[in-house]
């Protein structure tokens, strides 16, 4: 088995979360997308430093997602103070800071991440509002995909689905902040 076969079913239950489908809608609003960028940048700013610190970026320079997230959030966040940052977002910088300090654990999460940039994020980017520069790679993805797969092993299952299991409940936690982003717009409106 593989590290994708050992891990498809966390993978399939994050991918069917209904910010996923708002996500590939292409009628996800702005401020609400920047939330999830501004989210996404708080952990992967996290997890790329504690990767290069490690070693696992060295032959991966163009899989670093921190600029582009925070280019693509500067163009859509017009607000003076920064949008949320849900719970999970601090319980994964905590569990990180805590728990994942070896190349294996790191690399775990880079696959989940970065592979899924790679990916699914493929469809997503012409979806979203902006230029989308967090899911544009200058090398071949194909050639960047074969260098992380490279880097992993079936060890690392366990950690992956950690990984997943982040990714899902950021997802949810997502969800339940546009139902209420929604309905204070609705109230605001029927005023």
């Amino acid at each position: 088995m593989t590290l994708y076969e050992l891990t498809k079913e966390q993978h399939r239950i994050a991918e069917r979360q209904d910010f996923v489908k708002i996500l590939m809608s292409g009628l996800i609003h702005p401020d609400f997308y920047a939330t999830y960028l501004f989210n996404q940048f708080v952990k992967y700013h996290l997890l790329e430093t504690i990767g290069k610190a490690n070693g696992c970026f060295d032959e991966l320079d163009d899989l670093y997602r921190t600029p582009q997230i925070e280019k693509d959030f500067a163009e859509l966040w017009t607000h003076d103070v920064p949008p949320i940052t849900v719970p999970s977002t601090d319980e994964y910088v905590t569990y990180m800071k805590q728990h994942v300090q070896n190349p294996n654990a790191i690399m775990a999460h880079i696959y989940v991440h970065h592979m899924g940039d790679l990916s699914g994020g493929q469809m997503i980017k012409s979806k979203v509002p902006g230029q989308g520069l967090y899911y544009q790679f200058t090398e071949n993805k194909d050639v960047l995909k074969n260098k992380i797969r490279s880097k992993i092993d079936n060890s690392m299952a366990e950690e992956a689905k950690i990984a997943f299991a982040f990714a899902t409940k950021l997802f949810q936690e997502l969800t339940e902040l546009e139902v209420e982003y929604y309905l204070e717009e609705s109230h605001t409106v029927s005023k």
